[in-house]
């Protein structure tokens, strides 16, 4: 259950407990300290000038002048003014329990001391004793002494003083306390509203996104964890908006690929529904016919390996191919479409490149490149489709000496759907885009090169060793 206002309540009410948990902690060290040792120094003060005084009355008492009446007041009396404290001397009477009674009091008139817990432990224990005690609900810090008469010397002031300045600091650390926690509170909420500002408009850019609205960039200037999570969401945002280009284009493509065809088939059907048609002519519409619906054939059999592709379902087999015995079958292929088109096919094959692929997808992407360069070069074009190894790698390249590609088409010859303008562009632009995914998903690469004259086609793929029976047959 989420506390009322969200992440900004959650927020400022961690920062107040932040706060007052560190004041707290600064309270429970500071104060009960202060006033331990405000008291202590004053009882240290206390217990120097009692054991001076019992010395002053140990010497007082040898030399017998306790002998006279109210001597012994008038020596309590004077070690009061010097200590500025109430000195008592009592009388202690045993055995167990111990009493007391007062032979001189400095502070008679303000009533009588008989039985008091610091003097009984001093005598109890015959030790200097201190300690605090409170009388008539005022608070005292007393030291006593046992003198060598076997009585106890008792001094005792108020240490109103001192809890005072003790309760003055207390007060203070409230005081700051409370400014303190309002202030936390304040700037608290103003920055958990700022936060909860920021993941809000995050909120909502996801929101967008997640309705198909790429437009809209996502912005966050912090440099701080939201801003990478702002930055994460941009980059997604523009993959996803790529994407549904891609996508967009896509549909739109491949369904005007296939209008043309289903129109052309349309029309052809149509014509050939007239009956005054002669059969020549009938003969050339079926002829025009049979080639749209092989053309819808192999760009169905096309959109079905993107769709496979795409959904991570095609599959590659990975064997030993002779890309001599690929080239060949290459050749032997698409020699009668090269003579029919105008063009000369030669073949140049190293009998020691093996590849380690999928032979079925090898002659795929074969003959997309020569299909290719059959589809896209004038008449008298000679292509040469070889095969050679080096470096860990065997290669298929088919190269012609046509016109050439452009440098600034040169990569998007492999786009989808792209085709280069000029007289001899057809096609649908899927064969170099599917024959380059192919390629990369058996670990290999399509690149493309033009330079003196030639334009090549070259398939790199992983090379592998021939078999020794291989070699042997082939010695």
């Amino acid at each position: 259950m989420s506390l009322p206002g969200g992440i900004r309540t959650t927020l400022a009410l961690a920062l107040l407990l932040i706060v007052g948990g560190a004041l707290g902690g600064a309270y429970l060290m500071v104060v009960p300290s202060l006033e331990r040792r405000l008291v202590d120094e004053r009882l240290d003060e206390l217990g120097r000038d009692a054991q001076s005084t019992a010395i002053a009355y140990t010497k007082t008492d040898a030399r017998g002048e306790f002998g006279a009446p109210l001597a012994m007041d008038y020596f309590a009396d004077g070690a009061s003014l010097l200590a500025n404290a109430r000195v008592v001397i009592f009388q202690v009477f045993g055995p167990e329990p111990l009493s007391l009674r007062p032979l001189a009091d400095s502070a008679a008139q303000a009533g009588s001391i008989s039985e008091d817990a610091v003097a009984l432990d001093s005598a109890q224990h015959a030790r200097i004793a201190r300690g605090r005690v409170e009388r008539n609900g005022r608070p005292f810090g007393e030291v006593a002494v046992p003198l060598v008469s076997g009585n106890v010397l008792l001094f005792s002031t108020p240490i109103e003083d001192q809890l005072a300045t003790v309760r003055v600091v207390k007060r203070r650390l409230l005081y700051a306390t409370g400014v303190a926690l309002a202030i936390a509170a304040i700037l608290g909420s103003a920055a958990a509203t700022l936060h909860a500002r920021r993941i809000r408009r995050l909120e909502r850019a996801a929101n967008r996104i997640a309705k198909g609205r790429f437009d809209e960039p996502v912005v966050d200037l912090g440099d701080d964890e939201l801003g990478e999570l702002a930055a994460a969401f941009e980059r997604m945002r523009v993959q996803l908006a790529q994407l549904d280009t891609a996508r967009k284009e896509f549909v739109a493509n491949a369904s005007h690929e296939l209008r043309t065809p289903l129109f052309s088939l349309a029309g052809f059907l149509e014509l050939m529904a007239d009956e005054d048609l002669d059969e020549e002519t009938r003969a050339g519409f079926l002829a025009t016919t049979r080639e749209q619906v092989e053309r819808l054939t192999k760009l169905a059999a096309d959109l079905l390996d993107l769709s496979r592709m795409d959904a991570g379902r095609l599959r590659v087999e990975q064997e030993d191919v002779v890309l001599a015995d690929t080239a060949r079958a290459l050749v032997d292929e698409l020699t009668p479409l090269a003579e029919a088109s105008g063009h000369r096919l030669v073949l140049e094959s190293d009998t020691e490149a093996w590849a380690l692929a999928d032979e079925e997808r090898v002659l795929q992407i074969g003959r997309a490149l020569a299909g290719n360069a059959l589809a896209h070069t004038p008449p008298g074009t000679e292509i040469r489709i070889s095969t050679a190894q080096g470096n860990g790698r065997a290669e298929l390249a088919v190269s012609d000496d046509g016109p050439g590609i452009p440098l600034q088409y040169a990569e998007r010859v492999f786009d989808r759907f792209y085709r280069v303008e000029g007289p001899h562009a057809s096609g649908s632009g899927l064969g170099l885009a599917i024959a380059r995914e192919l390629a990369e998903r058996m670990g290999g690469t399509v690149e493309l090169r033009s330079a003196g004259g030639l334009t090549t086609f070259t398939l790199s793929l992983p090379a592998t060793s021939a078999p020794v029976e291989e070699l042997a047959v082939s010695t």
